[in-house]
């Protein structure tokens, strides 16, 4: 799909510095933090989910090491 992205003078400048330095396209760049930008989202979620789990059964544990 196509689309078209507008960026500042600075932020293209800012991409274009990446490009060079990584040797890759400016698509590819932009491309690369989308999919960090989803993996760590995605991350942060699972990592609430099993807290969620964990920390209810633990609770007088750590409550009890909280005051040592």
């Amino acid at each position: 799909m196509a689309m078209t992205l507008r960026l500042s003078d600075e932020e293209n400048a800012r991409l274009d510095e990446l490009a060079v330095a990584e040797g890759r396209s400016k698509q590819e760049i932009l491309r690369l933090a989308l999919n960090d930008r989803w993996a760590r989202l995605h991350k942060e979620e699972q990592l609430s989910e099993v807290l969620g789990r964990v920390l209810p059964r633990y609770r007088t544990l750590l409550d009890r090491i909280g005051t040592v």
